[in-house]
């Protein structure tokens, strides 16, 4: 199968996004198909720049996400390198600019459009005007509208599908989690991030993410004074960059916490895992995540996770030997300072890697190549003759209304 993956946020930019596209696009080559990848330019890539299998279109900067990008151009280009590979199937993770690019070259081709709903926009609202402009009534009407006549939409989590379905989306949903490439967990570390920090002897939690306000990590670092009461000598490391960085660093300066909290900036992809295997403990306080990739990655590490309650996030950390979810920064606090006094008490491994199995890259793999399947039969048996019975009807409707006109 020759699949066509449009995105805006690909690497180098660092995202949840980015590396579950770069996950699936692995897992489908291994399985025999080709995947190509249609995103936008981006200032870290010069243009000469050979990329097997990438196609970039010209884009500028969102206006209020300065490191997103957004294609100006390529309806037209695209649709030409997809007809050259032949696409077999389009597969949007975006709703923004290559999304529909990704529709209009589907529409063109006459195949299947799959869609990856990764963002829950209603927490996102106040990048635009700051939320003055754009309300929860305008991003259901949008995602519905967006959504028409997909062959299927894959849901990262149960939350994913109860909000599309109170959108009354009408296409085809599955929950599919995004996989975790286990082998870059397994592998022996490279470097030793811990000591290069000089942090060796000294308890470790951290904070990976986007550095944005709607991850919370006020809170993270708000409970830092009452972790520093029973544990002195803990550090929280905080690793990424983003737009709340400089108010962030405001705040641990205004507690004093300068000595115990540190900004790393954001680091490289493949150092991710090595990030999270210098820490006892990973936190988030964020309630915007559609799919929680962070907790996978963590788990995979080996680390325990601490996140805020939700039904994903119940679920998910329903043993204490992986992880536990808190209600407050008081309760995120305490059970902190619980994992790092008794670290040998939560030291079995039989239901994390139960866990692992279940949100594998390769299951991954397995179960979106089905969602293909099936999103084909759709097309072919549903979507495809409605299309078609329209694009027939159109010019006679037009016929009709230009003759009374005349």
């Amino acid at each position: 199968m020759n699949i066509g993956i449009f995105t805006d946020t690909y690497f180098p930019q660092v995202s949840g996004v980015a590396t579950s596209i770069q996950t699936l696009k692995e897992q489908l080559e291994s399985r025999g198909h080709n995947v190509y990848i249609f995103t936008t330019t981006d200032p870290l890539v010069p243009e000469d720049t050979i990329e097997p299998n990438i196609y970039r279109m010209p884009s500028v900067a969102f206006v209020s996400f300065k490191e997103r990008r957004i294609a100006v151009r390529g309806l037209f280009s695209a649709l030409q390198v997809a007809r050259k590979l032949n696409l077999d199937i389009v597969h949007t993770q975006t709703e923004f600019s290559m999304g529909y690019i990704g529709k209009f070259v589907a529409r063109n081709l006459k195949i299947p459009t799959v869609h990856t709903y990764h963002t829950m926009y209603e927490d996102y609202l106040h990048y635009v005007m700051n939320g003055h402009l754009l309300k929860p009534y305008h991003v259901r009407q949008f995602t519905r509208a967006f959504l028409h006549h997909d062959a299927g939409v894959v849901a990262p989590t149960d939350r994913v599908l109860d909000t599309l379905s109170g959108y009354e989306v009408k296409a085809p949903i599955r929950v599919i989690g995004t996989g975790v490439n286990l082998n870059a967990y397994e592998q022996s570390p490279t470097r030793n991030v811990r000591r290069e920090l000089g942090l060796d002897d000294v308890p470790v939690l951290i904070s990976l993410s986007r550095v944005a306000f709607e991850k919370k990590i006020n809170r993270v670092i708000a409970g830092m004074p009452t972790i520093l009461q029973q544990v002195p000598n803990a550090v929280l490391l905080i690793v990424g960059d983003g737009p709340a960085r400089e108010s962030l660093e405001e705040q641990v300066e205004d507690m004093g916490l300068e000595k115990h909290v540190r900004f790393t900036g954001q680091v490289q992809h493949d150092e991710v895992p090595l990030y999270y295997r210098a820490a006892d403990i990973f936190l988030s306080a964020s309630d915007s995540e559609a799919q929680g990739l962070t907790y996978l990655e963590a788990m995979a590490a080996g680390t325990k996770v601490l996140a805020l309650k939700g039904e994903y996030t119940d679920k998910l950390l329903n043993d204490p030997t992986v992880g536990r979810t808190f209600a407050n920064t008081k309760e995120m606090a305490k059970q902190a300072i619980d994992y790092l006094q008794h670290p040998d008490q939560y030291g079995d491994d039989t239901i994390r890697n139960q866990k692992l199995r279940e949100v594998s890259a390769t299951c991954f793999g397995e179960r979106v190549e089905k969602f293909y399947d099936d999103a084909t039969v759709y097309y072919e048996n549903v979507l495809k003759p409605q299309l078609d019975e329209r694009a027939v009807a159109a010019p006679l409707r037009f016929r009709r209304v230009r003759g009374k006109e005349l």
